[in-house]
């Protein structure tokens, strides 16, 4: 296996934490719709249960579209692009999506959902470029994670639903890709690799 860059441990331990700041607002938008999407088309458009879960059907297919190219993405433009392009690109339509009409739901969503879903295979690959020779570990947390944040973020966001409402719910989390903005704490990959071959 070939040697990573050259980080001291404190920049590692950072920029892991940057990383799970991002896997949290990831998978927190994506849990709001992957668990509430029927819901709330149900409260905001009146849709019928069938007639919302073919919207939810057209978001997880994004949503595995998504994932599918994020990684060939990254290959050819760099993890941290494909980070910074998922969160900021799908900031202006999260933003938009709890105030248009259903036609414009549905596009939005779709848009979200193959934007997002870009990210997981490059922050991943990321963060064993961090620790290189500890792809288990790293893997072990990307997943744990991923499983975990999804897992309690479904039930805080059921609390915040019963309390406030679902389409305030998706009020609050249209500005979880903000926190995208973060990835300017991550080191530039192939700019450190580039002058440890140097």
């Amino acid at each position: 296996m070939s040697e990573g860059p050259h980080l001291s441990r404190g920049r590692i331990i950072s920029a892991l934490a940057v990383i799970a700041v991002l896997m949290f607002a990831k998978f927190i938008y994506i849990g709001a719709f992957t668990n509430y999407f029927t819901f709330y088309l149900i409260e905001r458009f009146a849709l019928s249960v069938q007639d919302s879960q073919y919207h939810l059907f057209a978001f997880l297919a994004a949503v595995a579209a998504g994932t599918f190219a994020g990684g060939p993405i990254g290959d050819r433009i760099g993890r941290k692009a494909v980070i910074w392009l998922s969160f900021l690109g799908a900031a202006p339509f999260a933003l938009l999506l709890p105030y248009v009409d259903l036609g414009w739901t549905t596009v939005l969503s779709i848009a979200i959902g193959f934007i997002m879903s870009s990210a997981f295979a490059a922050l991943v690959v990321y963060a064993q470029e961090l620790v290189p020779g500890r792809v288990g570990l790293v893997s072990g947390l990307m997943f744990g994670l991923m499983f975990g944040i999804g897992g309690i973020g479904a039930a805080g966001l059921g609390l915040l639903a019963d309390a406030n409402g679902i389409v305030w719910v998706y009020k609050l989390c249209a500005v979880l890709p903000l926190l995208g903005l973060i990835t300017a704490l991550l080191p530039d990959m192939k700019r450190l690799g580039a002058a440890g071959q140097g």
